[in-house]
């Protein structure tokens, strides 16, 4: 009996040990469907670079930091009607970010289904934005250092900035 709660303790610490190696690409690769082309913070930084960015966060994540311009569109409420109201054509390069990628990716496909042509997510999300040492603001618009994360687990991606839960 002790050596199977000792094996069974094992697999429990391995699992999590596995899980905190877990790349960020592993991680992506893991939840994320591939029907929407990943557009790099490298590529989407570059100044020739002009599209229209949508947040695919909570509002609340939204006011810790965004990307310049980023227009907060949500997820839990998917506020589409915006799209209208800002003019956004179907054929204009659109890029969605969420903290690291997996939410965006929802938000991208809806875009898609409403006939959204040049949707990409942003690799990584606004954490590898800000570990590429890219700028992000906050609710006011001034350079922050704080990002909100999620959550606790899903901080480990953020490598520099302050964490914000």
């Amino acid at each position: 009996m002790r050596h199977l709660c000792f094996y069974i303790a094992f697999l429990i610490l391995s699992a999590q040990i596995a899980n905190a190696q877990e790349s960020l690409s592993e991680l992506l690769q893991r939840y994320n469907t591939k029907k929407i082309s990943y557009i790099t913070a490298k590529e989407l930084a570059m100044p020739k670079t002009e599209a229209i960015i949508l947040d695919a966060r909570e509002f609340k994540e939204y006011k810790v930091s965004h990307l310049k311009k980023a227009i907060h569109i949500g997820y839990s409420n998917f506020k589409k009607n915006i799209l209208q109201e800002k003019n956004i054509q179907k054929e204009q390069l659109i890029v969605v970010y969420c903290s690291i990628g997996i939410r965006s990716e929802h938000i991208a496909l809806k875009l898609k289904k409403m006939g959204y042509t040049n949707v990409y997510n942003l690799y990584g999300g606004i954490f590898e934005w800000k570990n590429n040492e890219l700028p992000v603001y906050d609710i006011k618009n001034q350079e922050t250092e704080n990002v909100h994360t999620f959550s606790k687990q899903w901080s480990k991606w953020l490598k520099t900035g302050n964490k914000i839960y």
